[in-house]
C-alpha cells in the first residue's frame, strides 16, 4: 500500500510500473526512460461521456503531441477486452493499459474514494503525469476537467 510520502511529487521518479496494453504486450514506464515523455493520464471508465471526450480530445491532438516527442497512454482500471472496444470505436492512436486491480492506480495515488449521487466508492480519479524522458514526474494535473486539459498539457510541452 503506498503511503503518502511515497505518492509521485514533481521532481521525483515515476513509479516504475508495467502492465498489459492493448498492442498485446506489456508496457513498462521505464522503456521510454530515454526517449520519450510520456503523458500518462488515468480516467475512470471507457466508454463513459468523459472519458471518452478526454480519449477524443488526445485522439484528435496526438500528432501534436509527436511534435514534443511525447508518447500517450491511458489507464483505467477496465479489462484489455473492454479497452480493445473502446480503441476501436473511437479509433484511439494510443496505448491503454489495463490496472485491473488498480495497483498503479494506487501507486499514483489517483485510486481514491468518489461519491457518486450520494454513494460512496472507490474508483479512479482524473489525474495526469507528465514523465520527462529522465523518468521524473515533470508535471502532475489533479482532479482534471477534460475541457481544455489536453491543449493545457500541450502548452506545457511546448515550454521544455
Amino acid at each position: 500500500m503506498a503511503t503518502a510520502s511515497l505518492l509521485p511529487v514533481i521532481g521525483k521518479p515515476a513509479p516504475d510500473v508495467s502492465l498489459p496494453s492493448t498492442s498485446g504486450e506489456t508496457v513498462s514506464l521505464k522503456q521510454f526512460k530515454g526517449k520519450k515523455t510520456v503523458v500518462l493520464y488515468f480516467y475512470p471508465k471507457d466508454e463513459t461521456p468523459g472519458c471518452t471526450k478526454e480519449a477524443c480530445s488526445f485522439r484528435d491532438l496526438s500528432a501534436e503531441f509527436e511534435k514534443h516527442n511525447a508518447v500517450i497512454i491511458g489507464v483505467s482500471t477496465d479489462s484489455i477486452e473492454s479497452h480493445l472496444k473502446f480503441r476501436d470505436k473511437q479509433k484511439l492512436p494510443f496505448l491503454l493499459l489495463a490496472d485491473e486491480d488498480a495497483a498503479v492506480s494506487k501507486a499514483f495515488g489517483v485510486y481514491k474514494q468518489k461519491n457518486l449521487y450520494g454513494k460512496k466508492h472507490l474508483g479512479i480519479e482524473r489525474t495526469t503525469f507528465i514523465i520527462d524522458r529522465t523518468g521524473r514526474i515533470a508535471q502532475i494535473y489533479p482532479k482534471v476537467k477534460v475541457e481544455g486539459h489536453v491543449q493545457d498539457i500541450l502548452e506545457f510541452l511546448g515550454e521544455d
